[in-house]
């Protein structure tokens, strides 16, 4: 068995976090003492004088560890950094970094897992790629891809180029978010031609919908909005999105934790309709997890001025923000919006670790 497993992806978004979390958890599952580290990251969370990789803090915050930047985020690329490394990079002591976490860690764990940072090639710039980490720490390599059949051994053959380069064990791959009804092609073909490669095909994972739902806090962030009531319910999720249009024509796609957006002067009758299909349905308390009120200018307060539904809003705990963006505008910044899992989503977490759980042979990764 490795003492150091490296999870690595062919681009960002693909689920490299995703499967990380699974594995910790089956490897603890299996009684064995669990280190996490991510050697290089690029978004990181301000804790005063520390700074760390806001990954290090999700799984600190999971694992229960406690958050240690020098062996669990050695080494941060923020902004500016990389010109100054190109200009003097003896200055920097970036992979003596990354080597003393690994080396701390195996000291105290059975195993540590690496998390990787972007395509292989990200941190080449400060000599620390995802290629020359594994290589540095002597990890085996698990890739992680987005499913399909052509693309995929396509984007495989290339991102595994770095890691060959470096005579890297390459200890299998992970194919996610593979629509349900082409598992088994994916499985079947993928894997023959991963056999001739000479690498294990670990598991196929299936696109999960519930993996992608934002919550109030993206969504504010995303239409640049001010919350108008009820900020401290920033993290109900969103599973369904539509228009005041679509509500007064009652062509609900869904009707639970949906987020409404709407011009502030059709809010009222757009919650009048939406009280009156949730007494249909016979539910009790309300679909909404969420309201986007936009308007020109600063109409907010017009908008309080003359909301006659408040009392629905706060009866029901309802998140409202506002935003000068229109409908369409709005719907075009949610609709870009790259959902990762973190501490304010822990139910994605779980949902993470159960993926992997079902779909991962664990057994082909660990010999």
């Amino acid at each position: 068995m490795m003492k150091r497993i490296y999870m690595a992806a062919t681009s960002q978004h693909v689920g490299k976090t995703t499967c990380t979390l699974g594995l910790t958890a089956a490897l603890r599952r299996r009684g064995l003492n669990v280190g996490y580290c991510k050697p290089v990251g690029q978004e990181f969370v301000d804790l005063g004088d520390l700074k760390v990789d806001k990954d290090a803090l999700l799984f600190s915050t999971i694992m229960g560890f406690i958050l240690d930047p020098a062996l669990h985020s050695p080494v941060i690329v923020g902004s500016g950094l990389t010109k100054s490394f190109i200009e003097n990079p003896g200055e920097y002591q970036f992979a003596e970094r990354v080597l003393h976490a690994a080396n701390s860690l195996d000291s105290v764990h059975d195993i540590v897992v690496m998390e990787g940072t972007g395509h292989p090639g990200v941190g080449s710039v400060i000599d620390l790629s995802n290629a020359d980490v594994a290589a540095l720490t002597g990890a085996g390599v698990v890739m992680v891809v987005e499913g399909g059949i052509g693309s995929t051994i396509d984007e495989l053959n290339v991102n595994l180029a770095l890691f060959r380069e470096q005579k890297l064990p390459i200890l299998g791959v992970i194919v996610n978010k593979v629509l349900p009804d082409k598992m088994e092609q994916v499985r079947h073909y993928v894997g023959k031609k991963l056999d001739r490669y000479g690498i294990p095909l670990l598991g196929v994972l299936p696109f999960d919908k519930t993996l992608t739902f934002p919550i109030m806090e993206t969504i504010l962030q995303a239409v640049k909005g001010k919350v108008v009531f009820h900020e401290e319910r920033l993290d109900n999720r969103i599973e369904h999105i539509i228009s005041g249009s679509l509500v007064e024509r009652r062509e609900f796609g869904g009707f639970h934790n949906l987020l409404v957006v709407v011009n502030f002067r059709r809010l009222d009758h757009t919650i009048e309709i939406i009280e009156e299909v949730a007494r249909q349905k016979g539910m009790e308390g309300s679909p909404l997890a969420g309201i986007i009120v936009n308007g020109e200018g600063d109409f907010v307060p017009e908008f309080l001025d003359d909301f006659t539904c408040k009392d629905y809003v706060e009866a029901h705990r309802i998140p409202v923000i506002a935003t000068t963006l229109d409908t369409y505008g709005a719907a075009l910044k949610i609709g870009k919006i790259e959902v990762k899992i973190n501490t304010r989503t822990l139910w994605k977490a779980e949902r993470a670790v159960e993926l992997f759980q079902q779909h991962v042979e664990l057994d082909r990764l660990l010999g």
